[in-house]
């Protein structure tokens, strides 16, 4: 294994090598990259519906497009080779979704957490796996997304049980100063590293503007948007002398409009339902005493997947909130392997910035859902929501019977989901349990799905390929079963993301 890794990561250093080199074709030399002995803030703009490069962003559902998607991928080349110099990161941040809503029908910005997920991917960390204090390597990194404080909970997002200030991302109108308060943490903490921020331009100009008036650094600031070709680093020598420089590195990346094209083919799988027995019932009203629920949603399907493959240790212990590299090849390509299986009209997905939990070594937002899905909804340009409104519990109890009721209630009744398909990316452990509590609503000694003969809510840790389908006709007549799936082999993934 270890030699795989040292063959990957020999290929990983040539390749980035090689892309940036190319990225800066303008005949200016760009500025070196940081030095690692500094505090370096770094900016990645990512674009949205106000400020963005021309082609980058849907302007009906206010997410990436197939060119933005390419630019994120290619800037994480360039981010990692050119300014950090081959080097890992030390944290990375971006706004929660639900502080920048967009467009009449209120749209997450999504986009900012999206545009940096490849580069978190080209990076490492080693968590500990066990109780033993056993370690593992993975290629990725987490994404700090979460909500600091209370203040810092947007309209419409339930209030949280408990907040995490070590795992806080940004809000995009820093409301209760978060990002100050997240900014001059790192900098009076005098760690060296490289800190990335993602965010829209007018969160990134404030940050600057505000580091600059705090610290007297007295820099010249970029006063316009420039393209999300550009990053800026504020760079801080320790110790600090008051002195610091900012540089502007521009990537001259200019991406295709079509949507990425993969290095090399992703392993396909069959429907074998290895990991989950073949399950399938019909409820019909008034048959075997089935009675359909009062303010069923009706003409309605919807097909649940889990996030794409975390846990690489043979013992799934590894976890950061993110998914790891080999991941990106099923997130990325499910716009592939899923075509002409389903057909939805919006996304929905768990509130990034919502759930935490803590891990062995460090609190980690839990990002990786809505990740998976969003190549997905780019490509296809479907609407992008977030269940900011639901109380997930916590992870550690995946069969809590009032989360599992509510996650029922928000999605089967009510009528907001009437005659739409929609593609849920949700916590395993909870898919189970929620589904159980639909079926249950139609009446009592009906099948149900096993949660407890597996942990996680009978979700097998090796499963990243299984499909839910839960289908209500128009007279709320209920079909759920599990015939379909990705049809991606887990098992042959490659370990590094792919290059584009």
């Amino acid at each position: 294994m270890k030699k795989i890794t040292t063959v990957w990561s020999l290929f990983l250093l040539l390749a980035l090598t090689l892309l940036a080199g190319c990225a800066n074709d303008s005949g200016s030399s760009p500025p070196a990259p940081l030095s690692p002995s500094n505090i370096n803030l770094v900016f990645v703009v990512s674009p949205d519906l106000a400020y963005s490069t021309p082609g980058d962003i849907q302007p009906d559902t206010a997410n990436l497009t197939s060119q933005g998607l390419n630019r994120s991928l290619q800037l994480a080349t360039y981010l990692q080779q050119q300014v950090l110099g081959g080097k890992n990161v030390t944290s990375i941040y971006t706004i929660s979704p639900m502080s920048h809503l967009q467009t009449a029908n209120n749209y997450p910005d999504m986009t900012a957490i999206g545009f940096i997920q490849q580069f978190a991917l080209l990076n490492q960390i080693t968590l500990q796996v066990d109780g033993n204090g056993t370690s593992y390597t993975a290629h990725n990194y987490p994404i700090n997304v979460s909500y600091a404080k209370a203040e810092g909970v947007p309209t419409g997002v339930i209030p949280s049980s408990a907040y995490c200030p070590d795992c806080s991302g940004l809000d995009f109108n820093n409301t209760a100063g978060i990002n100050d308060t997240l900014v001059s943490g790192i900098i009076d903490k005098k760690t060296p590293g490289f800190y990335v921020f993602s965010a829209p331009w007018k969160t990134v100009s404030a940050m600057l503007a505000q580091i600059n008036t705090s610290y007297g650094y007295n820099l010249s600031l970029p006063t316009a948007f420039q393209g999300s070709n550009y990053i800026y680093a504020l760079s801080i020598p320790i110790p600090t002398t008051g002195s610091a420089s900012l540089l502007s590195y521009n990537s001259n990346l200019n991406p295709p409009n079509t949507y990425p094209v993969f290095p090399s083919t992703v392993p396909s799988a069959a429907c074998t339902n290895q990991y989950q027995p073949y399950f399938s019932t019909v409820l019909t009203g008034g048959v075997h005493g089935v009675v359909v629920p009062t303010g069923i949603t009706t003409n309605a399907t919807f097909y649940i997947v889990r996030h794409a493959e975390a846990h690489p240790d043979l013992g799934f212990g590894f976890d950061d909130g993110n998914y790891v590299a080999a991941g990106q090849w099923r997130a990325l390509s499910l716009v592939h392997t899923l075509k002409g299986k389903i057909s939805p009209t919006m996304v929905y997905s768990v509130d990034p910035a919502g759930m935490w939990y803590p891990n062995r070594d460090l609190n980690v937002s839990y990002i990786r859902p809505s990740l998976t899905v969003l190549p997905y909804a780019i490509a296809n340009n479907l609407p992008y929501y977030l269940a900011a409104g639901l109380n997930f519990g916590t992870s550690g109890d995946p069969l809590d019977q009032t989360v599992a009721q509510n996650t029922s209630n928000f999605f089967f009744t009510g009528g907001r989901f009437s005659n739409q398909t929609v593609l849920v990316a949700w916590e395993s452990g909870h898919i189970r349990p929620f589904i159980n509590a639909l079926i249950k609503s139609y009446g009592s000694n009906l099948p149900l799905l096993d949660t407890t003969s597996l942990p996680n809510g009978g979700w097998p840790p090796a499963d990243y390929d299984t499909i839910w389908t839960v289908k209500l006709d128009a007279q709320g007549n209920l079909t759920v079963h599990n015939a379909l799936c990705e049809g991606i082999d887990s098992a042959s993934l490659p370990v590094m993301a792919p290059f584009f």
